[in-house]
Parts: structure tokens; sequence; C-alpha cells
């Protein structure tokens, strides 16, 4: 079968539910990298959605959020591994922006590595991992309570970020795909967006379940130029231009 036919049946059997990179090659009876390459071509075409271990062409569905309990559960050894990751991007001194989510907390665990920082936030789950920072300080971006993932957002936290810089925003996201970055709430994706805008470098820092996943109906842009911190393998994150995106990965 020619790639241009062979691709045309891929979508429409990734369309139909043949979704997962296992199911595909037994259908199509290729090789593992014939169907990452056949995907990686469809979704820099725009017309899926890689996936961990699959693809997928229902973007903008919802899956239940979860509380903040069950996102600390999950992952939660990659997420340390990312922690000490974006740690080796911070230098003593630096101004941070710390984004909600348990990913962050993780970094914000290892902070006190580090001196003379101020750590700026809106994660209300990082404040007492945060008092303890040498010769550092932490300032609290205000607004309202987003119990499920112990959050603020709102006019007040838009307003304290329209008065700051930063040199380095660390965001995290329910899926990281070409689109940008899904959430649950538009709240959050437009707070997401404003922090982005006031950081000199932006690092997002996703574990390889959340790249190419579509699994929130609300957005938010990625600049430029970024950094991704993740533990996925280079297929997944070869949807991401090179031009645009640093990959940085645990060790």
């Amino acid at each position: 079968m020619k790639v241009v036919k062979r691709r045309k049946a891929m979508l429409e059997a990734v369309r139909s539910g043949v979704c997962s990179i296992e199911a595909l090659c037994q259908h199509f009876g290729i090789s593992e990298a014939t169907v990452r390459r056949d995907l990686g071509a469809l979704s820099r075409e725009g017309v899926l959605v890689r996936t961990y271990g699959g693809a997928t062409t229902s973007i903008g569905q919802r899956e239940p959020e979860l509380d903040l309990e069950q996102r600390r559960a999950r992952q939660g050894d990659i997420k340390i591994r990312l922690a000490e990751c974006a740690l080796y991007c911070i230098k003593d001194g630096d101004t941070l922006l710390l984004d909600g989510g348990t990913t962050t907390a993780a970094l914000a665990a290892r902070l006190n590595e580090r001196k003379g920082l101020h750590v700026i936030t809106n994660n209300m789950a990082a404040l007492p991992l945060l008092t303890q920072l040498p010769e550092g300080r932490t300032t609290v971006l205000g607004g309202d309570l987003r119990t499920p993932s112990m959050t603020v957002y709102g006019p007040l936290a838009y307003e304290t970020l329209s008065r700051l810089t930063v040199d380095r925003v660390f965001v995290s996201a329910d899926g990281v795909t070409e689109q940008g970055l899904c959430e649950a709430s538009p709240d959050q994706a437009w707070l997401k967006e404003a922090m982005i805008a006031r950081g000199a470098e932006v690092y997002v820092m996703a574990d390889a379940t959340k790249i190419g996943r579509a699994s929130q109906q609300h957005w938010t842009p990625l600049p430029a130029r970024w950094t991704l911190i993740t533990d996925a393998d280079e297929e997944l994150t070869g949807i991401f231009s090179p031009r645009k995106t640093t990959i940085l990965r645990p060790q």
C-alpha cells in the first residue's frame, strides 16, 4: 500500500476507534516504527492528535476533573524527576512564577536548594513547601480559591500579574498538544496565558501521559519559544517544532 493511501486509511481507522499503536500495527500488518511515522505525519497535518500510546481525532472532549489527592497519586515518582530536571534551570536570585498543580508543587519542594529566590504563585498546595527558602521570599497571587486544584484565580490575580515580570515561569497542564495547554476551566486557561506573558523564559512540566492529550475544552496558547520538561520519548515530543521548543528530559 502506498504511503498516502495508507495514511488516509490509518486516519479512518483512528476515527473508527482503532487508536493504539499496537492495534494499528495489527490492523495494517506494519511495524511500530511505521505507525509512529504515519501518526506523526498526520499530527503535523492537524487531522489528529498524538496521545500516549496512540492517537485520537476527538479534540475537545472533557474528562472528569481529578481532585488534588487524586492528582498527587498519579505519576508521583515521575513528577519528582521532572522537578529535579527543572531545578537545574534555576539560578540563585531568580524570580520565579509557579503555576498550580502537583507537578509544580514537586518543584516547590526542591526550591530550598537555591538561595535568594523570589517565588510568586497561585498554588496554595505549594505554600507549605515555600516556607524555608534560604534568603528568599514568596508572593501569593490574590483571588478566588478554586478548591479542586487548590489554586487562586480571577481579577485580583490578573491585577497582580500586570505589575510583575519574572525570570522563569513554570506551568503544568491537563494536556499538551500543538494547540497549546488544555485545562478544565476557562479561568485556569486565561490565567495561565497571563502568567506565560510575564516570563522571560517559559517552562512546561508534563509527564508522558500529558503529551498529545486533549482531555479538556479550554486552551492556553504557547509562546513562540518555550521549554518542555518531560519524560516522554522523541516519538511523542516530535509533534512540537524544534525551532520553538527545547526538550529537557530527566536522566
